[in-house]
């Protein structure tokens, strides 16, 4: 099978610190050339691969802000539609823009759906509704109007993320600095139980960061250490005794949900979106409803068992087990036009 795998370019393939979309392209690429699929990788040109590179872009658009977006994206996706016709299958990590290209070609199109940054991206992905394969990243995060060929949990390579049995007396946050992620009731969370907190993620918010994180950094208590590659992931999320997710959007996935459970560590969550999907209540962490009841699960982390939630991720979000879905929905698609 021969795949073209379009990743988004604001950041590298795999990213170099912050980039869900293209470290999941990035996955799906690796995973499809061990088991043996001839996959090209439509990605930034310092993008690493073991399959084939095409690449226009030279770097990421985030990485160097010299690069207009638009222009560079214009000329990446175009790049793909214009050699369509070598491929069997095109799976898009892109987003809504390259749908808008698909009537130019006859080869089928898989689009991953990572999320809807607004309900004002709808007409398009409504436009494309049967033409166009979707998969969900998780049952939480379907539109009701769109149908959906399935739902693919995202998968990790566990393999780098070290299992920590006994972790530090720390909470983590880990993700985006923004109101979305709750940054600032991590902080809260934090205080009201007198543990430290470390904060890693790049500023997405800066007149947030500057209002609510700043005031509360101390170098002890609260610390702001930036953005996090992927060697100091493991790390940082093994040696904490929890996660700390107080999300105030219905997230449509969380990639460090399962990182930090694949390093053994639970994760105290706000219920919302994809959350129940990913995270077993009382077994790999907590799902709570507000700041007061997340304090309440800091204090029941000992409950835990920390072999538990690496279990948990080994039998269901294992990068290999992301590829067998996505194989069979390659196979599903080409066998119905076969007929």
């Amino acid at each position: 099978m021969h795949i073209a795998m379009l990743s988004p370019i604001a950041w590298r393939t795999p990213p170099r610190h912050y980039g869900p979309w293209e470290n999941v392209a990035s996955l799906l690429t690796e995973g499809l050339v061990s088991r043996g699929h001839d996959v090209t990788l439509f990605a930034t040109a310092d993008s690493q691969t073991s399959g084939t590179l095409h690449a226009v872009c030279p770097r990421g658009y985030e990485e160097d802000r010299s690069l207009i977006p638009k222009v560079w994206e214009c000329l990446h996706i175009s790049e793909l539609f214009e050699n369509a016709d070598a491929f069997d299958i095109i799976h898009n990590n892109f987003d809504y823009l390259p749908l808008t290209y698909t009537g130019l070609t006859t080869t089928p199109v898989v689009t991953t759906i990572h999320g809807f940054s607004s309900p004002g991206i709808l007409p398009v992905f409504k436009k494309y509704n049967g033409k166009v394969s979707y998969v969900s990243i998780s049952d939480a995060d379907r539109a009701p109007t769109l149908d959906y060929i399935k739902t693919i949990h995202h998968g990790i390579d566990i393999r780098q993320f070290d299992f920590q049995p006994a972790p530090d007396d720390y909470l983590l946050f880990f993700g985006r600095i923004h109101h979305d992620k709750g940054a600032r009731q991590a902080i809260e969370i934090a205080r009201a139980c007198n543990k430290k907190l470390i904060l890693a993620g790049i500023i997405q918010d800066q007149a947030y960061y500057d209002q609510y994180i700043v005031p509360c950094l101390d170098n002890n208590k609260v610390v702001y250490i930036g953005s996090a590659g992927p060697a100091e992931r493991s790390r940082l999320l093994g040696k904490a005794c929890a996660l700390l997710h107080p999300i105030k959007f219905d997230e449509p996935f969380g990639l460090s949900v399962i990182e930090s459970m694949a390093c053994g560590t639970p994760v105290i969550a706000f219920e919302r979106g994809s959350m129940p999907e990913l995270i077993e209540n009382g077994k790999s962490g907590f799902l709570v409803g507000n700041v007061d009841e997340a304090v309440e699960a800091v204090a029941r982390i000992p409950e835990i068992d920390r072999a538990t939630c690496r279990r948990h991720v080994e039998r269901r979000f294992t990068v290999d087990r992301m590829i067998d879905e996505y194989i069979n929905v390659y196979e599903t698609i080409l066998k119905g036009r076969a007929k």
